[in-house]
């Protein structure tokens, strides 16, 4: 029984479906939907449980030249639909049918999460946990192969050669976030994308250090000193020579130790992957 019948049954007239009335002005809508909307999901997590998490979700497509507006509800009452943990493939094939349940001809699909990683310390092995931020992002067109974009926020640690190089002793060093932004194959993980920043880093983070990691994770950034250009050119590297990976941009924000400034360097680039 569609809404008209149910109006009829009630005795009352049904009511105006404004939103699907023609549009005289002729103007295209690039993007239409809702934004900054907070919601649990879950994320596959190789080797592991399912990792609940809050994402903040963009829920767009686009609309044709005489159609007055969207369909507002049915982007929520999609996510509401959601079951099963979400992966990179998983959140490609949701994109594709948010842009048939809205009848549109595009869409855009992203969401943003904090996504948790199990770090054992180099020496002691004590466990921990660290975060990183993460985002996917679908572009999708009728007739076109669906874009995927997988984005990791990692942070790390660096250690100025300059500063090694002119000192009697010590260098400074500092905690550095590196953003890999990379049109992706669903195959992509996220761990992968992390871990090319890290292996890059003068050395890694973890969440719980005892005495022996400490000296470790000290010494080995000491014997591995990095630019913020060495960390994007090297991370850079790595992601052309990934199959995986397509267009890429690498960030690193250097919160610098003995500036009231961050240094700062972006690079793009393009990997191995085969575009269909």
């Amino acid at each position: 029984m569609n809404a008209t019948d149910a109006h009829f049954r009630l005795g009352t007239p049904p009511l105006d479906d404004t939103q699907s009335r023609a549009d005289d002005r002729h103007l295209p809508i690039q993007r239409v939907g809702i934004k900054s909307l907070r919601h649990p999901v879950r994320i596959a997590s190789p080797g592991a449980n399912a990792q609940a998490t809050i994402a903040t979700f963009a829920m767009y497509v686009g609309l044709a030249d005489n159609v007055k507006g969207t369909h507002m509800s049915r982007f929520a009452q999609m996510l509401e639909e959601i079951q099963a943990p979400l992966d990179p493939a998983g959140f490609v094939a949701f994109a594709e049918r948010m842009q048939q349940r809205l009848e549109a001809q595009t869409a855009h699909l992203s969401m943003q999460f904090p996504y948790f990683r199990t770090k054992t310390a180099p020496v002691s092995g004590a466990q921990s946990l660290l975060d990183s931020d993460v985002s996917f992002t679908v572009e999708t067109q009728t007739g076109q192969p669906s874009k995927f974009t997988l984005e990791v926020v990692a942070p790390v640690t660096s250690l100025c050669p300059c500063s090694k190089k002119i000192s009697d002793y010590g260098a400074h060093n500092q905690r550095s976030h590196i953003t890999i932004r990379a049109e992706a194959a669903p195959s992509l993980s996220i761990e992968s994308l992390i871990e090319i920043a890290e292996a890059q880093a003068s050395a890694e983070l973890y969440g719980v250090l005892k005495r022996p990691d400490e000296k470790f994770v000290t010494e080995r950034a000491y014997d591995n000193p990095k630019f913020v250009e060495d960390l994007v050119r090297d991370i850079a590297l790595a992601c052309q020579a990934n199959a995986s990976i397509g267009e890429f941009m690498v960030a690193s924000e250097n919160f610098e130790s003995i500036h009231n400034h961050s240094a700062y360097a972006e690079l793009y680039g393009r990997g191995g992957l085969k575009l269909a």
